[in-house]
């Protein structure tokens, strides 16, 4: 189970889980066969101490920025159903999540209301060629990469010619990670060479 909201991919959020003594535990690693990759899970529930598990003792909202909610929340894994994992409340850890996304929204710079309502027309009239003419959006697509092309890199320019906007301020504005707005920047800056 994961948070997201559109338009701040990088902050993908969760259930995490601290162990007793107070720490966050490591990924559990689930041999699954024969092949020679082992994944690895960072599933709260995993955490249940059987199979030389860690046992984790309460749950908090995470996300892949780095963020941890504060508050904590008790696993009775007495109360825990395996065949339905949804049924057990995680509701705390969510609204820290929420609150999280709702911090990260507000602090990222709004598009302006015209051109956020065009983008939301345009996107509804594609979900709506889609099915009856998908070689219209084929054609539309193409349109969008080329202003993306033009536009992009020309304003990834001017951001990045100013050493006055370092990228952390510059993520913040985006509603991004920096990883995420580095790698934005980067993909823009060489997008038309």
């Amino acid at each position: 189970m994961s948070w997201k909201r559109d338009g701040f991919d990088s902050h993908v959020g969760g259930v995490g889980v601290l162990l007793a003594d107070g720490s966050e535990p490591g990924p559990v690693y689930i041999d699954m066969g024969s092949s020679g990759h082992v994944p690895s899970f960072t599933d709260w529930w995993v955490y249940d101490g059987t199979v030389r598990r860690p046992t984790a003792t309460t749950m908090r909202g995470r996300c892949a920025c780095g963020w941890r909610g504060k508050r904590t929340f008790p696993i009775d894994w007495q109360q825990v159903d395996r065949d339905d994992l949804d049924a057990y409340d995680t509701s705390g850890p969510g609204r820290e999540g929420e609150s999280h996304l709702d911090e990260v929204a507000a602090s990222a710079v709004p598009l302006p209301e015209d051109l956020a309502g065009l983008l939301r027309q345009l996107r509804e009239l594609l979900d709506e060629l889609v099915d009856d003419d998908p070689l219209m959006v084929v054609k539309a697509a193409g349109e969008l990469e080329a202003t993306v092309a033009f536009f992009g890199p020309l304003a990834t320019r001017i951001v990045t010619s100013s050493e006055q906007l370092p990228l952390a301020q510059v993520a913040e504005v985006l509603g991004m990670t920096e990883q995420a707005a580095g790698s934005r920047l980067w993909h823009y800056e060489y997008m038309d060479l």
